[in-house]
């Protein structure tokens, strides 16, 4: 089932592969001859349609569309852990028009999870804002007998086949939380790569894998109608959307944080006056009370003011590089 954001929005999104998001209002202003915007926009999704930085994508693309006065396609591109969408962004032209939703699959862990990646993400990309974060959950089949992560881990470990484990890929945004889950707890769970996260969903339902390590918005409406168990958020409190399920922290894992952003990414080259102008629009979709309350429905975090900017995304970003690189010396992965 779809999170809170689909559902609430099924006529949208049921066509949103195939349409634009138009501007409001026939009179949308597209300033002089040769400005930008002039022509649609496009938002590139690495990832397949249904997951979190699909969602996130076509919540902001609907809000700032009227704002800059062309439609916006939000257009699905997955494979390669991202790496595809990826570089199709990274070879456009630096004009504007094409531009990349990128989130830690793509922008920090599969590039250095690869051994020869084909693009730097630092290098090649100038970030234009985060659009927000959204905590990670483990959830289970029902009918597996565990109701915490103590369990789980018992469980894994008397099982000789072990848990298997879905996620959105190797390199992935839930793979490096995944391994370093196995290496604080020794629990014998076997890694099984989708391509995205919103491909894993449909075969966590029909039972053919037993679990998944994916963001909380994907998985909401599973815990509310008994189609999935959380037993944990990777979050430094409880959520208040599913306030019944404890925290990894209080369950015993110190420190033990997992988040997933979703940012918007330009060409390295593009024009400051675009990235300024995109900001500018972002800044109030951000503000825009609607947005707030439906990235609070499915557990996300908005966007700072410094997050609205590139060098505080920068900053963000050098952060995420660091603790993956850590996660990944912690839990022994080697780039392939």
């Amino acid at each position: 089932m779809m999170n809170p954001l689909i559902a609430g929005r099924r006529g949208l999104l049921a066509a949103a592969a195939a349409l634009p998001f138009l501007p409001h209002g026939a009179g949308a202003q597209t300033g002089p001859a040769g400005a930008w915007p002039s022509r649609p926009i496009r938002f590139i999704v690495p990832f397949a349609a249904g997951g979190n930085s699909d969602v996130t994508a076509r919540l902001f693309a609907a809000r700032i569309a009227s704002r800059l006065g062309q439609p916006i396609v939000v257009e699905n591109r997955s494979g390669a852990t991202g790496a595809i969408g990826t570089e199709a962004v990274i070879r456009s032209r630096p004009d504007g028009y094409t531009l990349l939703i990128g989130s830690p699959g793509s922008i920090i862990n599969g590039p250095l999870l690869t051994a020869a990646p084909r693009y730097d993400p630092i290098a090649d990309l100038v970030p234009v804002a985060l659009l927000g974060q959204v905590p990670m959950v483990i959830v289970v089949r029902p009918g597996l007998p565990v109701r915490n992560l103590a369990e789980l881990v018992a469980f894994s470990k008397e099982r000789a086949s072990g848990v298997t484990i879905g996620t959105s890929g190797v390199g992935g945004a839930n793979h490096l939380p995944l391994e370093l889950f196995k290496a604080a707890t020794k629990a014998n769970l076997v890694h099984v790569p989708y391509r995205g996260g919103g491909s894993t969903l449909p075969d966590f339902v029909a039972g053919n894998v037993d679990g998944l390590l994916i963001e909380l918005p994907s998985v909401l409406d599973l815990q509310r109608d008994g189609r999935g168990r959380i037993l944990g958020v990777a979050s430094p409190a409880r959520s208040p959307q599913v306030p019944e399920v404890a925290t990894f922290i209080e369950q015993g894992l110190q420190d033990f944080l997992a988040a997933s952003f979703v940012g918007l990414f330009a060409p390295a080259g593009t024009p400051e006056a675009v990235l300024q102008a995109l900001q500018a629009a972002l800044a109030e979709a951000a503000a825009d009370p609607e947005v707030r309350s439906r990235l609070a429905s499915f557990g996300a975090d908005p966007p700072t003011p410094a997050e609205l900017t590139t060098p505080g995304v920068a900053a963000f970003l050098q952060g995420e590089m660091a603790k993956a690189r850590q996660a990944i010396a912690v839990a022994g992965l080697k780039p392939e």
